[in-house]
């Protein structure tokens, strides 16, 4: 979406309103006043009804209650023209079926992360977040200001599916696990939930991974159907009470440094809205993406110090020989990802120039405020 376009998005209601009060006023002077007309102006407008299915929990923390605020955006910003109503995993498809329910036009709506087809779109990953990769000020700025979006909805269209960014949960944590990861050998035979690329990173390492959906991770951490567990940060990990199975908490989150939340919009039903509609169900969904980020840093350590302080969780740090290995290893992933996939290929090249020309601003802006802040300077 163009800066352009979605300075005008915010006004679309209130463009609508002044068109029909303009309207009246032009019916007033005429002389219009026949019980037709009357009849025309006092019929309310007809409201539009859409399903979004979720990959997350009903009503959970951070990422579920993202979905509803886009609901609530657009019934809000449509003066109750378009009505969403957001089902949660399970309801009426599975956690990894909602791309293909959207998809067929089960639900017009679906929310989740791109990283979950990956099965079916090579270069969907990309779109979420990829480790050591764009934080989420750099993947907001590459989505809306690069290349991103605009090679997201082509790598979309073929399956008849727009996207949306509509939420980041800024710098993820590294995972919940049973026991302590000290070296490289540690990972060797763990069972471990990961998503994206930063799965076939640990695959690489030794490490049996699966795709788990959030519903059933405590599950099965806790019966050790699985050993270790991503998920996203303290706010949400806390909701879902990691903390009674696993007590290691492994910082810094690596895999995903920004992970864009998707919507997606099946084309057929977004086509046939009204185009202020149009807008409207893209400013939601921007509106979200903002309002996501704000949340999870706002929550996020005041979580932490209740796994800490209350429920005895260790907070550790991965050893720079294993970060090293694991940095090593998402370079030959992600090339040999993108080798397989002209699509992949495009992506990848345009996300790393992006970083690599992103980079500079940041290190001198945001890393050596940072550095200045906690006393140490640069000269």
């Amino acid at each position: 979406m163009k800066r352009r376009e979605f300075l005008t998005i915010g006004s679309a209601g209130a463009l609508a309103a002044g068109m029909t009060l303009t309207g009246c006023n032009q019916n007033k002077q005429s002389g219009d006043s026949t019980p037709a007309a009357s009849a025309a102006a006092a019929k309310p407008a007809e409201t539009i009804q859409w399903k979004m299915v979720t990959t997350w929990p009903k009503n959970f923390p951070g990422l579920g209650t993202g979905a509803n605020n886009i609901a609530r955006y657009a019934e809000e910003l449509s003066n109750g023209r378009l009505k969403i109503e957001v089902y949660g995993a399970g309801e009426i498809v599975p956690a990894l079926e909602v791309f293909d329910a959207v998809r067929a036009g089960t639900a017009q709506m679906g929310h989740g992360g791109a990283y979950y087809w990956q099965g079916k779109i090579p270069a969907a990953p990309f779109f979420t977040s990829i480790p050591f990769g764009l934080t989420a000020d750099e993947m907001n700025s590459w989505l809306y200001y690069g290349d991103g979006l605009k090679l997201w909805e082509e790598t979309y269209a073929p399956f008849g599916v727009i996207p949306q960014p509509a939420g980041n949960t800024g710098v993820q944590m590294g995972g919940w696990f049973r026991k302590p990861i000290e070296t490289l050998a540690d990972f060797k035979g763990l069972k471990m939930r990961m998503p994206g690329i930063g799965g076939e990173v640990l695959r690489r390492l030794g490490v049996t991974v699966v795709n788990t959906p959030g519903g059933e991770l405590f599950q099965a951490l806790n019966d050790g159907t699985i050993d270790a567990a991503e998920w996203v940060g303290p706010y949400n990990d806390l909701a879902f009470g990691f903390y009674r199975a696993a007590k290691y908490y492994y910082a810094p989150g690596w895999q995903e440094p920004g992970s864009t939340m998707e919507a997606i919009i099946n084309k057929k039903a977004y086509e046939a809205l009204p185009t202020d509609l149009q807008h409207i169900v893209k400013a939601a969904c921007r509106m979200a993406n903002a309002d996501m980020l704000s949340e999870l840093t706002a929550r996020n350590n005041e979580s932490l110090k209740t796994l800490i302080n209350d429920h005895g969780v260790q907070l550790r740090y991965f050893s720079p020989e294993i970060l090293s290995a694991l940095k090593s290893t998402t370079k030959t992933v992600m090339e040999e990802l993108a080798a397989k996939d002209a699509t992949a290929q495009k992506v990848y090249a345009s996300v790393m120039a992006f970083l690599a020309d992103v980079r500079p601003w940041t290190d001198l802006s945001t890393q050596s405020f940072l550095a200045a802040r906690d006393g140490q300077a640069k000269s």
